[in-house]
């Protein structure tokens, strides 16, 4: 298997690209970024990769290293939020046995492991400045010294970084040195974040849904209503495609059917989601409002119509969205419920 084929795969669309792990879309945004990044990868250089949470930053740098000539080298990743001074130096560069308490023996660093391959260094911007300057000489000399060694060790290791911070604006702070940014960014690389990838958002939760449904080991494969999708489509996603992923999930595994109708952003929210839309406005939405005088100065089909349309959407909204249930509220057969929801459909919406 060549190297293109360990990582990705071409779906039936010529314009869609995928990958194992959630790598996958075709809006225009997307494979603008996939281009860009495999236009750099075969480049020794180093590349920063900038995006929000949950937009596939170790994704990009798995397929930078992949699609460079060190794809058969290590790939050594390290997340350098939340890690201490000493411990994110001993990570990095490892150390000498009886460096400090506790170190019995000597230990190799990421820096290291990496030699001849790719280390991704992921929120390289909640690195400590003294480490910064110890990844800079890594950087232009391309040797370091492990915690408690006074001997340098060569290695030959290409960077690639990711955050989400600003790291222009950490720089004027003095938070992170301009000569290692400098160093980093030989490419920039701007993961379009999920609300700018238009048209994914059905092609990534029916990737997830069949996945999760297999991972269940459940024959049919989902099935999202069009209501369920238009919830998905308009949420803004903060966690981007990660938090898609988490929200698909849930809904297969809730789901007693292969049809979805029932979606939950906010798992910790028992209610339906806070971003589906508002009843809107319009005679239907009123009827609750109205006096049985009301519905009698209609005419018979527009009292029938105003009156069903209005059972059909409390029913929903009681049901959140899940259609069957909403029809067993209603003492209507699913098939019923169906027939008036196709019939009255524009002014239930």
């Amino acid at each position: 298997m060549n190297k293109s084929n360990q990582l990705f795969n071409h779906t039936a669309s010529p314009n869609t690209i995928s990958a194992k792990g959630e790598a996958l879309g075709q809006s225009e945004k997307f494979l603008e970024f996939q281009e860009r990044l495999s236009k750099v990868a075969p480049i020794n250089r180093p590349v920063l990769v900038l995006g929000e949470r949950g937009t596939g930053k170790e994704l990009a740098a798995t397929r930078l290293h992949f699609l460079s000539p060190r794809w058969q080298e290590p790939f050594v990743a390290l997340n350098c939020s939340a890690l201490s001074l000493s411990l994110i130096e001993s990570e990095l560069f490892g150390y000498e046995k009886g460096a400090f308490t506790g170190a019995d023996r000597r230990r190799a660093g990421r820096f290291e492991s990496a030699n001849k391959g790719t280390l991704f260094l992921d929120e390289i911007g909640n690195t400590p400045m003294e480490v910064q300057e110890k990844i800079l000489r890594v950087v232009e000399y391309g040797t370091f010294e492990p915690v408690g060694s006074p001997e340098r060790i060569e290695v030959d290791v290409r960077i690639i970084a990711a955050t989400n911070a600003d790291l222009s604006a950490m720089v004027r702070s003095g938070r992170f040195k301009q000569d290692l940014l400098d160093r980093l960014s030989f490419d920039v690389l701007f993961l379009p974040s999920l609300r700018e990838r238009h048209g994914d958002i059905p092609l990534l939760t029916n990737h997830f849904a069949a996945r999760m449904a297999f991972e269940l080991g459940r024959e049919d494969i989902p099935v999202f209503s069009d209501e369920a999708m238009k919830a998905l489509e308009g949420h803004p996603w903060p966690g981007n495609v990660r938090e898609l992923k988490n929200v698909v999930e849930r809904a297969v595994y809730r789901s007693d059917s292969a049809d979805i109708t029932d979606i939950t952003f906010d798992p910790f929210n028992t209610r339906i989601t806070e971003n589906r839309i508002d009843e809107p406005p319009g005679r239907p939405k009123e009827i609750k409002n109205h006096l049985i005088d009301d519905l009698l100065d209609m005419s018979f089909n527009d009292a029938v119509k105003s009156l069903s349309v209005f059972l059909l959407r409390r029913a929903l909204n009681t049901a959140k969205y899940n259609q069957k249930k909403a029809a067993r509220s209603l003492g209507l057969t699913y098939n019923q419920f169906r027939g008036l929801y196709r019939k009255y459909k524009d002014e239930i919406e």
